[in-house]
């Protein structure tokens, strides 16, 4: 649903696990504590943002909440956020978010293509690493992956052409390619993974992808201490399913669309988006978030599992130059995941309530 209205008058080198780059420009407040803006997001988003502000709680991180309602707003035809929340990410340069469902082929544009347009956050960083024990089908995965946020198909360029014909562009630009390419660069440098491959199908999309994979060569030269590579995004989809650990030395960096495929594949190498943590980095504006579905099926039953949104937070709480809290939230989620299934939620194949799994967290703390 959306409310129809008028218009009216680089940090230091950071561990590997989970690490983010980019340079955190807040400070702290009278009391000595952060506000960051929280948006908790729809169906099991509630429940999983309390966990982590107990969590938080527990652990006597020096973060103040400032939750906002991201209900959209549809102004002369466009999907936009409400002005508060809007002013709070500014004023706070930081947000922690949950899951916003998205409509399928109707109603208002995708809040999450909504926020990171509206801050311009140009660059999604999604580390996926497997979690000692926790078996899934592959080991030893270590795999990072910055996708371009901001166009490519996603951009939102498509139009009826005649009933029955859609026309849907994608745009690619050179001021984004080498903004997000740049990046991935000195992401990989600073995380000690000095080997960027970038990812396209300029074989088919010679102009489009032919420009990404171009600015990377122009960029590269600027590197040669960073090795650089090219792959076709099939290519990389069968070998990252035959054998993931072969990228695990490496930053992969590719256009929107791609990376919106390839990370999730990349997650269910390591069990799932449920353990999955997510960055999205602006000019100024970051926002960190659990990328998986709102689930409201399980919504309000006490099944929802907050890891990936508590290993954003330790993500965003690196970028906040608050290192050791990270490192104890962190250390904390995943010696309860590898404690047993009685401490893991349904989703890790384990019988936990959301309500134990957090406790059993901050035991661990």
């Amino acid at each position: 649903m959306f409310r129809q209205v008028s218009r009216v008058a680089v940090a230091p080198r950071l561990a590997r696990s989970y690490a983010i780059a980019g340079q955190f420009t807040g400070s702290k407040g009278a009391n000595g504590k952060y506000t960051v803006t929280l948006i908790e997001g729809d169906g099991i988003g509630p429940e999983i943002a309390e966990a982590v502000k107990q969590v938080y709680s527990a652990a006597q991180v020096p973060i103040d909440w400032e939750p906002v309602d991201v209900t959209p707003l549809l102004i002369d035809g466009k999907t936009t956020l409400p002005q508060p929340a809007i002013d709070s990410v500014n004023k706070n340069l930081v947000a922690l978010k949950g899951p916003l469902a998205t409509p399928v082929g109707k109603g208002h544009t995708s809040m999450n293509l909504t926020l990171r347009r509206t801050f311009n956050l140009f660059a999604n960083v999604r580390p996926c690493k497997s979690i000692v024990g926790y078996k899934t089908p592959y080991d030893n995965v270590d795999t990072v992956l910055i996708r371009e946020n901001t166009e490519g198909e996603y951009s939102g360029i498509e139009h009826t052409i005649v009933p029955g014909v859609v026309q849907s562009i994608k745009l690619i630009t050179k001021p984004a390619s080498e903004k997000v390419i740049r990046y991935a660069f000195e992401y990989a440098k600073q995380i000690g993974k000095p080997h960027v491959l970038v990812v396209h199908k300029a074989s088919i999309m010679k102009l489009s992808d032919g420009l990404f994979v171009n600015t990377a060569r122009e960029i590269g030269k600027e590197y040669p201490d960073v090795k650089l590579d090219f792959e076709l995004l099939d290519n990389t989809a069968l070998k990252m399913t035959a054998d993931p650990t072969q990228y695990n030395e490496i930053v992969m960096v590719m256009p929107n669309l791609y990376g919106d495929i390839m990370s999730d594949l990349a997650s269910g190498l390591i069990g799932g988006l449920g353990l999955t943590p997510s960055g999205n980095m602006g000019n100024k504006v970051s926002i960190f978030e659990a990328v998986h579905g709102s689930a409201p099926d399980i919504a309000g039953k006490g099944l929802a599992n907050p890891t990936a949104l508590l290993l954003s937070s330790c993500m965003m709480l690196r970028h906040m130059n608050l290192s050791s809290d990270a490192d104890r939230i962190e250390k904390a989620v995943l010696k309860t995941i590898a404690s047993g299934p009685e401490n893991r939620t349904g989703d890790l194949k384990g019988t936990a309530t959301t309500k134990h799994f957090t406790e059993e967290i901050i035991k661990n703390l």
